[in-house]
């Protein structure tokens, strides 16, 4: 199978020839330290264990040019309309339509990131917008509504342009919405503002036929969980949460089969002995794996302090215990 072949087939709870590997954003810090306790210079991950090709086409997705302050009245939304040109050539990657348009040629993954999440959409970058941000939710529904619409129209817009060269596996939307204490808008606020505001783009999916729509966030979102299942979001990606308020076993149980999972082990537990290692891995992926719509990876990027020996040990476990159950 290819890698693109393999994910689709977990997500859609097929059987693969094996589970998906993915990367945890390894950066040339950690490869440097690495270098100096074993690792041979020059190696890449990739070519030490098996690693699945995957791309993640992430436009900019920031008003071009620059917003000196954010419009603070509906009077002055058509500012950040004019801002957000979804043809605005430097919104995507040089050469992405050569590298990105023959698909009979490819067998990577190709991720798309659609959406940055309710805060930064509003243009919370520093702490007095996001006091702003808070009182105009209360204050001004309307702006707050008519901000994520423009939003979401130009995510449209973009998409369909991505569409017109490339086809795409997977859709993320960004939701760093909170912190592990949990998400900072009930799920009736956040239904209402936010995944209202997706409708057009919940739309082109559908149209699209794109079935994995991912959300990955760096904060608690259970609470939220229900709500996007609701809508049609259906594959967590929880990145550095707490691991027992997110904790995947949990969550499956919780949710069933409708929520697909990424991620989800431990990523402190690297940095400790193997024997915690060990149970983090064998205790929670081996489950998961045996109901399917589920990609182990630790849950964050892979720090320097974290020791080679760990790291080459987590993948070599993580190889074993996920080849026991896809051949059982």
């Amino acid at each position: 199978m290819t890698s693109r072949q393999r994910f689709l087939t977990v997500m859609s709870y097929g059987r693969p020839d094996r589970v998906p590997y993915f990367e945890e954003g390894i950066r040339e810090d950690v490869l440097n330290e690495w270098y100096k306790q074993g690792l041979p210079f020059g190696t890449k991950i990739s070519d030490m264990f098996e690693t699945d090709k995957i791309e993640e086409l992430d436009p900019d997705l920031e008003p071009i040019p620059e917003l000196d302050s954010w419009p603070s009245s509906m009077y002055d939304l058509h500012i950040l309309t004019s801002r957000l040109n979804s043809n605005d050539p430097q919104r995507f990657p040089v050469n992405w339509k050569k590298k990105y348009q023959d698909l009979r040629k490819r067998d990577q993954l190709i991720f798309y990131r659609i959406h940055r999440g309710l805060f930064l959409s509003l243009g919370v970058n520093k702490w007095q917008r996001f006091v702003d941000v808070i009182s105009l939710l209360i204050d001004d529904p309307q702006y707050i509504h008519r901000v994520l619409s423009i939003q979401s129209e130009f995510a449209v817009k973009m998409l369909e342009k991505t569409l017109e060269s490339t086809e795409i596996d997977a859709i993320i939307f960004s939701e760093p919405i909170g912190g592990n204490e949990g998400s900072l808008i009930s799920p009736k606020m956040y239904e209402g503002f936010v995944l209202e505001s997706f409708q057009p783009i919940f739309h082109i999916l559908k149209q699209k036929r794109i079935k994995t729509i991912i959300v990955r966030t760096y904060a608690n979102i259970r609470i939220l969980i229900p709500s996007l299942l609701k809508y049609g979001m259906n594959c967590l990606w929880a990145c550095e949460t707490n691991t027992e308020t997110m904790n995947y076993l949990d969550l499956r149980k919780e949710f069933g089969k409708e929520l697909r999972l990424i991620g989800g082990i431990d990523l402190d537990v690297l940095r400790q002995d193997k024997e915690i290692i060990q149970h983090e891995i064998e205790d929670k992926v081996p489950p998961l794996i045996a109901e399917g719509g589920y990609i182990p990876l630790a849950d964050g990027r892979i720090r320097k302090d974290i020791p080679f020996e760990n790291y080459q040990y987590y993948r070599q476990l993580l190889k074993e215990v996920t080849k026991v159950k896809n051949h059982a």
